[in-house]
């Protein structure tokens, strides 16, 4: 009964994190809120308490001792928290059916892939999800804007084939038979 994550690329606002975790909020659900960077989590932990949205929150990020990330994770589980600020250790399979938005707080550092699997990690129940990729208040460089266009544009359930695609002609395939490959696979054929 998985719905399609509505996706959205948006400037990064206050108004609009504050809206995002209080509607969440309401309807009973939970909050992945993406901050890559380990130095920059406790000035963003910062910004959402000044929110007071009323979240109970909880970090979770790679560089913590395990037993530390395996309570945080049961107290994400058991809903004692509700909005998990982590990094991308979140993509690796977890699975919390009431975890229905995530933010991302500056979506220009992901790539195409890693952002859409980041996406799959909302929604995992049958209540609508939303997926929020904020971008600082500058220029994008065009590679960026091009990924975040492709992340919008392909958001329907089943979209990661059209997303690799995508990515491919993003990124190129590389060269694969050349002679600038190492060993031999120039020879091939």
């Amino acid at each position: 009964n998985r719905m399609e994550i509505k996706t959205y690329v948006l400037p990064k606002h206050k108004k609009i994190i504050k809206d995002a975790i209080e509607f969440e909020l309401a309807r009973g659900g939970q909050i992945y809120f993406l901050a890559n960077r380990i130095h920059t989590m406790p000035k963003i932990l910062q910004e959402i308490h000044e929110l007071r949205t009323g979240a109970r929150i909880g970090m979770l990020h790679g560089r913590m001792h395990e037993k530390n990330i395996l309570k945080t994770m049961h107290d994400f589980r058991e809903k004692r928290i509700d909005l998990l600020m982590s990094t991308t250790i979140v993509e690796n399979g977890l699975d919390i059916s009431d975890a229905n938005t995530l933010i991302v707080e500056n979506a220009t550092l992901l790539g195409l892939a890693e952002a859409h699997q980041l996406r799959g990690r909302i929604g995992r129940g049958n209540r609508e999800a939303y997926a929020y990729f904020l971008y600082p208040n500058r220029k994008l460089q065009e590679k960026a804007a091009e990924r975040l266009e492709a992340l919008e544009l392909y958001s329907w359930r089943g979209a990661g084939m059209d997303i690799a695609k995508r990515d491919l002609e993003l990124r190129g395939c590389g060269n694969i038979l050349g002679k600038a490959q190492s060993g031999v696979a120039y020879k091939v054929g």
